[in-house]
């Protein structure tokens, strides 16, 4: 009889890794390529990727299904900017007037005032960077003459462009129901900017600027955690969940992946980095990472929803364990809206409100936790409201305001 080659205790011992890691690969492969399809996430959840160069599609979850764009406006914004730039009716050093309406924007902002100037150039960062709201509406008014104007102008250049199932109403991304897009018409949109405009195109990999004193630092978390990804742009409101369009470079390929209404940023860019990872899988382009990683990370895809992060949990809890506190407040009520202000200013973590008693009188705390230093350091400094600081994981004490 032959000899098991799982015979010793250590033998049965490395096969059963060897089991557990094939398992592994396998069960990711399956949820890339059969439940992945079927399964991902909530009702508003959509996604594609797309190879950039020829514009064929890898891969689709719902990428015809309407959904609200949020900041992802923004890039249709910055495509007309950067038509106007490349046709010298504008320049980088212009001046953009500040209206009133501009600064009235809610967060997120730079905190422009009525009547300030800012450069075309600065603009076009604050957007990439921050999703300024007031400097993208300032935009829109110097290019179409008013922020409706410009809206139809964006709508406009999107059908011509074959965004057939996109309209936009303000030049931001701010609620409104009447504004609506695709993962697709997003993808062709990211095409374009990419392929259009080379010369400017590489403002979206800006990881911050310097703002009147301040560093603002780009919301897009995929600069800094996946290889090769050099743009697009983040977005978030409470009616679109967390979106994401993002384009890497790998073995001189280069591909667009769009990800609209995952449950959080973090749920977000784990989807975005197993999408991204499957697509130069199937060109046959070396993988970036260690395989058992990329199964780990697709674990999560099957829910656009999980509450659980699995193997990923002891890297990410350590990340995003940052809270800020942005005052305490007579009504639960108020501290809520408080916290949600600057929930939108980071697009990031979970709102929470604590009661407290100070001097025999009940108040409530208005909190953000599940933040990165990176994104509680944002939100203090994009709000404007005054009194709020950066609380760092450890014994919940006070790092900076």
């Amino acid at each position: 009889m032959a000899t098991s080659a799982c015979g010793s205790r250590k033998q049965v011992s490395s096969c059963l890794s060897a089991v557990i890691v094939l398992t592994s690969l396998l069960f990711a492969g399956w949820l890339l390529t059969g439940s992945a399809r079927a399964q991902i996430g909530s009702a508003r959840y959509s996604s594609i990727v797309v190879d950039a160069n020829n514009g064929d599609v890898l891969e689709d979850v719902n990428a015809d299904q309407p959904r609200h764009p949020a900041s992802l406006t923004k890039m249709m914004t910055l495509y007309v900017t950067f038509e106007a730039l490349r046709d010298r009716r504008i320049s980088l050093d212009q001046a953009v007037p500040v209206s009133p309406h501009a600064a009235s924007m809610q967060p997120t902002k730079l905190g422009l005032l009525p009547g300030s100037r800012l450069s075309v150039e600065q603009a076009i960062l604050g957007l990439i960077t921050r999703s300024a709201n007031d400097a993208a509406s300032a935009l829109g008014e110097l290019l179409g003459g008013s922020e409706d104007r410009f809206a139809e102008m964006m709508t406009l250049r999107a059908r011509a462009l074959g965004m057939t199932h996109t309209t936009f109403m303000n030049a931001s991304g701010l609620p409104n129901d009447l504004q609506w897009t695709t993962a697709r018409d997003l993808a062709i949109l990211s095409r374009r900017l990419i392929n259009d405009f080379p010369a400017y195109y590489g403002y979206f990999s800006t990881p911050s600027f310097v703002w009147h004193r301040q560093i603002i630092f780009n919301h897009d978390s995929m600069l800094r955690s996946y290889p090769g990804a050099d743009g697009l742009k983040t977005g978030y409101t409470e009616a679109s969940g967390h979106n994401l369009v993002t384009s890497a470079v790998r073995g001189g390929v280069r591909l667009i992946g769009v990800v609209l209404g995952a449950g959080s940023n973090g749920e977000r860019d784990i989807h975005m980095t197993a999408l991204l990872d499957h697509g130069y899988e199937q060109l046959d382009v070396l993988p970036a990472r260690k395989p058992l990683l990329l199964a780990s990370r697709v674990s999560l895809i099957a829910s656009a929803h999980a509450a659980e992060i699995g193997p990923l949990a002891p890297r990410h809890a350590a990340a995003a364990n940052w809270t800020v506190q942005v005052g305490s407040y007579a009504t639960p009520a108020a501290a809520h809206s408080a916290a949600m202000a600057a929930r939108r200013e980071a697009e990031a973590g979970e709102v929470r409100v604590e009661p407290f008693r100070q001097r025999a009188k009940r108040l409530w705390r208005a909190q953000v936790t599940g933040l990165t230093q990176t994104d509680a350091k944002d939100a203090c400094s994009g709000y404007h409201r005054g009194g709020c600081v950066v609380v760092r994981p450890e014994a919940r004490v006070v790092a900076s305001r």
